[in-house]
């Protein structure tokens, strides 16, 4: 789908630096002279916000299912797309999105272990072949990753899963990336100045082509 507009998604499990990756490709974009919308998954819109809420929060009492978290994952999704991502593409500002759909392919698909026509099937209903023009993903080992964000204070019900979980994650991430030609892998593990030269080049050079 072509827009006026660029769609920009930064990907990546817990503890990777999404936020600071956010940060550093929005000053460069608006430097390049275009605006910069700001989203995240799940949420973006009032009724995904409360989405949101419903997949993270720990059901004491109640099992959630693979089944429900990825329809609501994708139910979040397609009210952002329409509501926020599609008109803003259309405008000709620049969307930067903390996450999309290689999350759900890699956390449902991956760490869920859910079949991937399942999803493949709910990515047609409800984004049909809108993609993203650019996708960086932010690779961390998931024992340094989980890491990270334990010391930021009280983990949601995802970020309390085992450690396998974010390895299978990681895993189908990698995967994916390999076979998107619009990913470019950035590894965290590196020293955090490291980091931010790999994203301020990499999307410089996504800029300049």
């Amino acid at each position: 789908m072509q827009t006026p507009g660029k769609f920009i998604v930064i990907e990546g499990l817990e503890g990777a630096g999404k936020s600071s990756a956010v940060a550093i490709l929005t000053q460069a974009i608006q430097t390049a002279g275009h605006i910069v919308v700001n989203t995240r998954e799940p949420g973006g819109t009032a009724m995904a916000e409360a989405i949101r809420d419903v997949v993270k929060h720990d059901w004491i009492d109640e099992k959630v299912t693979v089944e429900a978290e990825l329809l609501l994952m994708y139910a979040a999704r397609a009210q952002l797309v329409q509501n926020v991502i599609l008109p803003n593409l259309e405008k000709g500002f620049w969307v930067l999105g903390d996450r999309h759909d290689m999350s759900s392919q890699a956390y449902q698909g991956g760490g869920r272990q859910i079949d991937q026509n399942m999803i493949e099937s709910l990515r047609a209903i409800t984004l049909k072949d809108f993609r993203p023009d650019f996708t960086l993903y932010m690779d961390v080992e998931p024992k340094e990753g989980l890491k990270r964000v334990t010391g930021r204070g009280e983990l949601d019900r995802i970020e309390q899963e085992d450690l396998s979980f974010f390895e299978r994650t990681r895993e189908r991430y990698l995967l994916l990336a390999q076979q998107d030609h619009n990913c470019i892998v950035i590894n965290t593990m590196q020293d955090m100045q490291a980091v931010h030269t790999d994203l301020e080049l990499a999307i410089q050079q996504f800029l300049e082509n």
